[in-house]
């Protein structure tokens, strides 16, 4: 197992990074169209064709999710990967057209620092077509992708990735990009809020401190404000499910980013968690394989919140915020 949500059978990744505008954008690729759903509980997301993913809705699987930064601006990323995937002759068919089903959230990164002001129209739609071509089962985390200009409250976000198998034999993975409005860590100290869950020292191994520190319980926000925040992920996985259980496994996974930041769903934070079905191993009992499968998502999900911060670089912008490492040594 590579500990990354490729670990799914039937899925890619790809990462396009703009270092000298400190942005980029992320795409999880389908090898084949996969069942998906969505959780928005942010109060101000970024989306595109999240209508879509309603399980009344008539298109039922997807080619791709994109992840990106850039605000609104990056939701040009999703059209990059719609035409690449076009051609290759992927998407839904209607006659004898194809329409790429490229779902899309956005995260806000426009005051990091970096060359914001680009001439003619913005880079994301080229840095969509870029992800999609660099798509494979192994990727970089930290500072990429849509986790180049990722900030919390405290140290600088990145892009994570995390996964794990159930008892029943299903694989789980998360990825996502860390830009929360809220904190990470425990106060001022290194350990991580997702400590309990932390498999093989994949963020430090430093556990959970001894006792809370009173601070911790404090909420810290990113600029004392929350007005440019979101975090954005995709959970998946190997079990075959409708629309309607996706949907609940997105629900569930939502509880991932309550495990490892605080706070988090604020008013201007975007939070949204899609959930990505590859349809290869049935569900035995489905009632309790769901919900185990759904607790288990929400555990990677915040195992890979901690990896992408713990992975995080300092972009090389003055006045730019400082990394986990830069902070703590380790």
């Amino acid at each position: 197992m590579r500990n990354l949500i490729t670990d799914v059978p039937g899925l890619q990744v790809g990462n396009a990074t703009e270092p000298h505008i400190g942005t980029g954008a992320t795409v999880i690729l389908a090898e084949e169209p996969a069942v998906a759903a969505v959780d928005v509980r942010g109060g101000g997301p970024g989306t595109r064709e999240t209508d879509l993913l309603d399980p009344a809705a008539t298109v039922e699987r997807v080619d791709a999710i994109t992840l990106s930064g850039g605000s609104a601006f990056g939701l040009d990323a999703a059209s990059g990967v719609m035409a690449g995937l076009a051609a290759r002759g992927r998407g839904f068919a209607v006659g004898t057209a194809r329409v790429p089903i490229v779902p899309g959230a956005i995260l806000f990164d426009l005051l990091n620092g970096g060359d914001k002001g680009w001439e003619g129209h913005p880079p994301y739609l080229q840095l969509g077509r870029d992800a999609l071509d660099a798509a494979d089962v192994d990727f970089h985390l930290g500072s990429v992708g849509a986790g180049t200009g990722c900030t919390t409250a405290t140290v600088k976000g990145g892009l994570g990735s995390a996964s794990a198998m159930t008892a029943t034999g299903h694989m789980v993975g998360a990825i996502v990009a860390v830009n929360a409005a809220g904190s990470p860590l425990f106060g001022d100290g290194p350990h991580f809020r997702a400590g309990h869950y932390e498999r093989g020292g994949e963020f430090g191994g430093l556990g959970v401190p001894s006792h809370v520190p009173d601070e911790a319980r404090d909420p810290r926000l990113k600029g004392g404000v929350s007005r440019f925040a979101t975090t954005i992920a995709v959970v998946a996985t190997d079990a075959i499910l409708t629309t309607v259980q996706a949907r609940r496994l997105a629900i569930m996974a939502q509880n991932g980013l309550a495990l490892s930041l605080f706070p988090v769903h604020t008013p201007l934070d975007g939070d949204v968690v899609f959930a990505m079905s590859t349809g290869r191993r049935a569900l035995e009992a489905p009632l309790p394989d769901l919900a185990r499968l759904g607790a288990l998502a929400s555990i990677v999900l915040a195992r890979a919140v901690a990896r992408g911060v713990y992975e995080a670089r300092r972009l090389p912008f003055p006045d730019c915020q400082k990394s986990w490492h830069d902070h703590f040594g380790r």
